[in-house]
């Protein structure tokens, strides 16, 4: 009897040991995921980085292979495709879609608004995260924002524009739709080019000056090799928000445990890409400094205008559509309500400090 109950004790330990590994195995999730950003781009750097600390924290219970922007499909069909699932994620700039919807525009990036550390705490504090849930979530998507870099460079060229008068009829590479609007009303005309073209489109004088992104990417992008001057800031972009696509369905097959720790990468990834970014534009400057590129900085009185210009052509864009405007508002609201900590604590406050905002009541009224 005693052999018996032992030796059906054993097979119950060895059956359960099975059942255990079986369930771990299929509890393992495989995701492929990919970018808007070739390889080429070190923008791709923040996707990668939230990718591995993904497999790092989670992979037991799932793995990503991450694909460079272009190796699957055009950086151009990465929404359609994580839409329908036919990938499970993909890294991504929201401003890309802001043609499907232009709330979109905001979430990616505002024309002298947000900085990087608005962005961050508007994200994580003042209902920012749950305005990517509640756009994103129309098209079947979860959205995890995980990148966040400070102002651009601003528009580099063969041409000087060293006061805004100088943008008067100049074509210029410019993305964003509320940007691009911006600079029409200051004279310039917006021309729209992929990452990839702008390199050509200097050099052979099809626009005046382009924008990209922040000075460590532009200069490892071999801008230097093409431009002469540098006007800044870039204000076109004050600040600029990346993360990943989900699809709704791929990630509800996840447990609730290994939801959390994509979340937690994020939030790492977050903080990580905007000292990242900053240390790379620092190091970008001086090499373009050393190249013998030309840098200008806009007067006062022009920055003024800027601002007016931008908040005029805030209030607008909302009006046009209502969740266009809630994002807005949000923002607006957070701005507000932070300066009543931020304006006491000058100089060391971490925000930008403002005389003129968007007006919030007129933006209420377009909800």
């Amino acid at each position: 009897m005693k052999k018996t109950t032992k030796l059906t004790l054993t097979g119950l330990a060895a059956g359960v040991a099975l059942v255990t590994l079986a369930s771990t195995a299929q509890a393992q999730e495989r995701w492929t995921m990919t970018t808007t950003w070739p390889d080429s781009l070190d923008l791709i750097e923040i996707d990668r980085h939230w990718a591995d600390l993904v497999n790092k924290l989670a992979g037991d219970e799932l793995q990503i292979e991450f694909r460079a922007g272009g190796t699957l499909m055009p950086g151009t069909e990465v929404f359609d495709a994580t839409e329908t699932g036919s990938i499970e994620a993909s890294g991504d700039w929201p401003g890309y879609w802001a043609g499907r919807s232009s709330a979109f525009s905001p979430l990616a990036a505002t024309p002298s608004l947000f900085n990087g550390v608005d962005y961050l705490n508007w994200i994580q504090q003042w209902g920012g995260f749950e305005l990517y849930q509640e756009v994103y979530g129309q098209y079947n998507m979860v959205y995890l924002p995980y990148g966040i870099t400070n102002n651009e460079s601003g528009f580099m060229g063969r041409t000087p524009i060293e006061s805004l008068a100088d943008l008067d009829g100049k074509r210029l590479r410019l993305s964003g739709r509320d940007q691009g609007r911006v600079l029409e009303r200051l004279g310039g005309s917006q021309v729209t080019l992929s990452g990839g073209e702008i390199y050509q489109a200097v050099e052979r004088g099809v626009v005046d000056g382009a924008e990209f992104s922040t000075p460590g990417v532009d200069y490892n992008a071999g801008f230097a090799e093409v431009v002469e001057y540098w006007a800044t800031p870039g204000w076109h972009q004050s600040a600029s928000v990346f993360g990943v696509m989900i699809n709704k369905d791929a990630w509800d097959a996840l447990s609730e445990e290994t939801q959390e720790k994509l979340k937690i990468a994020a939030d790492a990834t977050l903080a990580w890409s905007l000292a990242w970014s900053e240390r790379e534009s620092t190091e970008g400057t001086t090499k373009f400094q050393e190249a013998g590129v030309k840098i200008s900085t806009y007067g006062a009185e022009d920055m003024a205008r800027i601002q007016e210009v931008a908040n005029e052509v805030i209030v607008e864009g909302a009006c046009e559509d209502p969740m266009h405007a809630k994002v807005y508002h949000s923002m607006v609201s957070y701005l507000q309500h932070y300066a009543n900590w931020r304006d006491v604590s000058v100089p060391y406050n971490m925000s930008r400090s403002f005389d003129n905002l968007p007006d919030l009541e007129a933006i209420e009224a377009c909800l």
